[in-house]
């Protein structure tokens, strides 16, 4: 019998968009042709939604819970992989422990009081975020939801899962160092406008660098704001007016792959003239051209770690609060 998994599979969306249209959720946008290739594939699979059990009386009813998350953009709200990798672990695991995520709002949008007034009105049960906010509004949040879980966030106190900034760009300037680069630049932005240094993966290449031997030249740091036109347009900028490093460690595969478009407008060759990390692992980075050499970090679990965590703490788990780091690893493939 075809269960969820094998009509997302057949219509090439993700469980949680099947159960989005079948639902006829309506504050999510899905185009025309998704939902007719998910409504084709019920049709195909002979698909029967699943009558929801009432659990055992020994079992905690988690069922009909709603949690809200606020997800970091960088352009556009649905537009960064990365982020929409670490919702889709959010809602497919929410799912599946009998929760649903009912608003999806930015940061950017929050400024908007009415928009703000929803959601504190929308009765969640809990809130998952994806990026840090001021103090005031994060301990407005604080006081009137009852539980507030954080991806990277840092605020205190709440329950926090991560990876290790500082770790990843330590094994990408390293990994650089063992292929015989001495002159290594960096791509990256920071959040809110906050100045470079405020980031933890600049820091870190900085002190890696330092750690190294190896000279920092300021010209090779590019601050592009997570914007991949920028990003292209400072890769040709610095090469006309100072030349470029061997090797650039991007802080994003985002901004590695608006790099590897630069380099190649340019006629440079990658990596034979110049070499590209990147970090997150996204799932296009591996059809670039050439394939990005990353920092695999696990996204998709991230969001299925903050889904449980938070699960635990609408059934009831008082304990103090977690910080959960999850581990990355280096992905070889032909930009170094």
């Amino acid at each position: 019998m075809a269960n969820i998994r094998d009509v997302a599979r057949l219509a090439n969306v993700s469980p949680a968009t099947v159960s989005r249209i079948l639902n006829d959720n309506q504050i999510y946008k899905t185009t025309d042709e998704t939902r007719e290739r998910v409504l084709r594939a019920v049709t195909e699979l002979g698909y029967q939604a699943p009558v929801k059990k009432r659990p055992r009386p020994d079992q905690s009813d988690t069922s009909g819970f709603s949690v809200g998350v606020l997800l970091a953009t960088t352009k556009g709200k649905y537009s960064d992989p990365y982020y929409l990798a670490i919702l889709s672990g959010i809602e497919d695991e929410l799912a599946r422990l009998g929760g649903t995520v009912s608003v999806i709002q930015t940061e950017q949008e929050l400024e908007d009081q009415a928009i703000l007034n929803r959601l504190l009105g929308a009765g969640l049960s809990g809130l998952i975020m994806m990026r840090p906010l001021s103090e005031p509004l994060f301990e407005q949040l604080h006081s009137l939801i009852p539980h507030i879980v954080g991806i990277d966030t840092g605020h205190m106190p709440i329950d926090n899962v991560e990876y290790d900034h500082l770790r990843v760009s330590k094994m990408a300037v390293e990994y650089l160092y063992s292929k015989g680069h001495r002159s290594i630049g960096y791509i990256g932005g920071s959040v809110g406008g906050a100045p470079l240094k405020r980031s933890r993966r600049y820091r870190s290449y900085l002190e890696t660098m330092a750690d190294l031997g190896l000279e920092v030249r300021s010209e090779w740091v590019l601050n592009c704001d997570w914007d991949d036109r920028k990003c292209v347009s400072l890769v040709e900028k610095t090469y006309h007016e100072h030349g470029l490093p061997t090797a650039f460690y991007a802080a994003s595969d985002l901004m590695a792959m608006a790099a590897l478009r630069a380099l190649y407008q340019l006629g440079i060759r990658v990596p034979d003239q110049v070499a590209v990390i990147g970090m997150s692992n996204i799932e296009m980075s591996q059809y670039a051209n050439p394939p990005l050499t990353t920092i695999d970090v696990p996204a998709v679990e991230m969001g299925i770690t903050a889904a449980r965590i938070i699960a635990s703490r609408v059934r009831g788990d008082t304990t103090l609060p977690k910080r959960v780091l999850l581990p990355s690893r280096l992905i070889e493939r032909d930009s170094v």
